[in-house]
């Protein structure tokens, strides 16, 4: 990715949340697991990762999961299979930066109070499975 001003500004904005990521990508490699820069981005993936994702909130827990610049994943090939998805987040983090966090579970609220699922209806969610062109069914 070009390295201008708007990019760097984009980098400190997410920055908070890239910092408790790097501290998961620690935990990769701790666990015997694998780090790696990709378009700007770091990956991690395996070791103690893998375990703390099947344990995510989710049916089957996660693949992978966005946090900041780093995404952290199961194993290299769930990363590959998520990395639209995982890329959405990442702008999302560029857009909202410390306040993602905090308005990713505030939707994941609205959307459980309405009736829908708090994740697959969430808008941060829907936006991200959109960019993998799979259209998320919600509950009427």
């Amino acid at each position: 990715m070009p390295r201008t001003p708007a990019r760097l500004l984009a980098y400190i904005w997410a920055s908070p949340t890239t910092a408790a990521g790097l501290l998961m990508a620690a935990l990769a490699r701790l666990g015997g697991g694998q780090v790696r820069v990709v378009q700007g981005v770091i990956e991690a993936h395996g070791g103690l990762l893998e375990a703390l994702l099947r344990r995510a909130p989710i049916a089957g827990g996660a693949a992978a999961m966005t946090l900041g610049h780093v995404v952290i994943g199961r194993s290299q090939p769930e990363i590959d299979r998520t990395r639209p998805h995982e890329r959405v987040h990442v702008a999302q983090y560029e857009r909202w930066g410390p306040f993602f966090v905090p308005a990713y579970f505030a939707a994941c609220a609205v959307s459980w109070r309405r009736g829908h699922s708090a994740y697959f209806d969430s808008h941060f969610e829907r936006e991200a499975y959109a960019a993998d062109g799979v259209a998320v069914r919600t509950i009427a």
